[in-house]
């Protein structure tokens, strides 16, 4: 008797991520944001390895805070939004390869400082209280499944 393989038609669709879009109302080093949100927060933020985009002449690094929320059961990332230094791979021969030394996880959103990413299907950052005399209200943002970011956000979960 011959088994006979049964093919499931499973059609896997990825959803759109929801983050939140964070901006400076004045400039400020990371570890003094994090002490003043820590500081009104339950929960503590610190800081994990970088958030790391490769690229073909350069590897770009971002910082990455990171906090559990208990009340909710979340993990909660801060991913800074313009890459605090580069490693060059190889020299460019070319004129235009697209690559400069310094990177934004999102090219069209340069006033962006961080990127908030949580463990959870997730949109209300209102969670996270934030220093309101440093930092402008939480933007929500979806990430489409066909976007860059989008594939490396899953690779580091």
């Amino acid at each position: 008797m011959k088994t006979q393989k049964i093919l499931l038609d499973i059609e896997e669709q990825d959803e759109e991520i929801t983050l939140g879009l964070v901006r400076l109302a004045k400039e400020v080093a990371d570890h003094e944001l994090f002490f003043h949100i820590n500081s009104i927060n339950s929960f503590n933020f610190s800081r994990i390895s970088d958030f790391i985009f490769e690229g073909n002449h350069f590897d770009y690094f971002f910082p990455r805070f990171e906090a559990f929320h208990t009340d909710s059961k979340i993990c909660i990332h801060f991913i800074a939004n313009k890459s605090s230094h580069n490693i060059q791979k190889k020299i460019s021969t070319e004129l235009f390869s697209g690559e400069h030394e310094t990177k934004f996880l999102l090219e069209h959103f340069q006033d962006v400082d961080y990127i908030i990413k949580t463990s959870e299907p997730f949109d209300d950052f209102s969670v996270i209280l934030l220093p309101e005399n440093i930092v402008f209200k939480t933007q929500n943002f979806s990430l489409s499944p066909h976007e860059e970011l989008y594939q490396i956000i899953q690779y580091y979960e």
